[in-house]
């Protein structure tokens, strides 16, 4: 932008460019700007307008108590807080995941259990219906994760994947 700057008392004037940047229309743009998106935003947030159907199904419920299967040293088991014999363990569990739905099965095993029985116990955890099946440790030292997420794949065997255990 150029502009009339008086020179050294001439009778004529000088011409000299000004290096200065007019901000007030850049400013202007950027609050229509801010303006536009305002008035906008909202109207993405709402999504698509869809009446959705009625239906008498009732809501999923969610287990008010998790579903913790306990196998102590002395080889007891339990469920939550109740106790319960090898036999009945499959038909429990199976009761109270057609009760609750399906979720995750957090096992707990003392240490002094042989590997196999523990794998045993996670076979009849399977059976029961569950797919999901989170084994809790103790967090180490070292801050290592606290449990493992076992899920049943196709070819029948197990996998396990990191992931923290709830507080217990």
């Amino acid at each position: 932008m150029a502009g009339l700057i008086p020179g050294d008392g001439s009778s004529r004037p000088q011409t000299k460019i000004m290096a200065d940047i007019n901000v007030t229309p850049m400013v202007d743009v950027m609050l229509v700007l801010l303006v536009i998106f305002m008035v906008t935003a909202p109207l993405l947030m709402a999504g698509v307008p869809v009446q959705l159907p009625k239906t008498s199904a009732q809501k999923i419920a969610k287990p008010e108590k998790p579903v913790i299967v306990s196998l102590t040293a002395e080889r007891r088991l339990y469920i939550r807080d109740e106790e319960v014999n090898a036999g009945s363990l499959v038909p429990r569990l199976s009761s109270i995941h057609a009760a609750e739905g399906d979720g995750f099965v957090f096992l707990r095993a003392d240490k002094t259990i042989p590997y196999g029985e523990v794998m045993e116990l996670l076979g009849r955890l399977d059976a029961s219906g569950y797919k999901r099946i989170s084994l809790l440790s103790e967090a180490s030292a070292e801050s290592a994760p606290a449990g493992l997420v076992v899920q049943k794949e196709a070819g029948g065997s197990h996998a396990a994947h990191g992931q923290p255990s709830p507080a217990q």
